[in-house]
């Protein structure tokens, strides 16, 4: 009873971490999606998803690179053109992963906390927002199952 209260608690917990509006039946595989360059490992790992999915990834081409000082911290500031074929914008914010061994034992080891953001450039409307925080193999799975939402509608019609 004890394990049972403990596991209902914990997966409330756990839900509260995400926080996720997505329109459902809006993206076309095969479509070009336009995503920043670098990034930590959720950026990173959305670019790859969408790749296997088929999507079309690019970063575009960089038109500028300079150097800016803020009181002895050196930052380098890129600019890049996004692509006119590129259908859908994709943009992730995130901090650096976390090591939590113990939190995360069977669920990728490391810590998440993100916001992404996925656009259509055609129309201008913002296609899903998602404000979250977890394990990676838990976050990857969730993003996994928000595209699939994302995109069944098309496959029906």
């Amino acid at each position: 009873m004890r394990n049972t209260i403990f596991l209902t608690a914990a997966a409330i917990f756990l839900a509260g971490c995400n926080s996720i509006y997505v329109k459902p039946g809006t993206m076309t595989p095969a479509e070009t999606v336009y995503a920043d360059r670098g990034g930590y490992t959720m950026r990173r790992s959305i670019k790859i998803e969408l790749e296997r999915r088929g999507y079309n990834v690019v970063v575009g081409k960089a038109i500028s690179n300079r150097n800016w000082s803020d009181g002895g911290d050196d930052l380098e500031i890129e600019t890049s053109k996004v692509p006119n074929q590129a259908r859908y914008y994709i943009k992730v914010n995130e901090r650096s992963e976390k090591f939590r061994p113990i939190w995360c034992a069977l669920n990728g080891v490391w810590w998440w906390n993100f916001n992404v953001s996925i656009a259509d450039q055609s129309t201008g409307k913002e296609l899903m927002t998602w404000r979250g925080r977890g394990c990676a193999d838990s976050s990857m799975r969730l993003l996994r199952r928000t595209l699939d939402k994302m995109e069944r509608q098309n496959e029906q019609q």
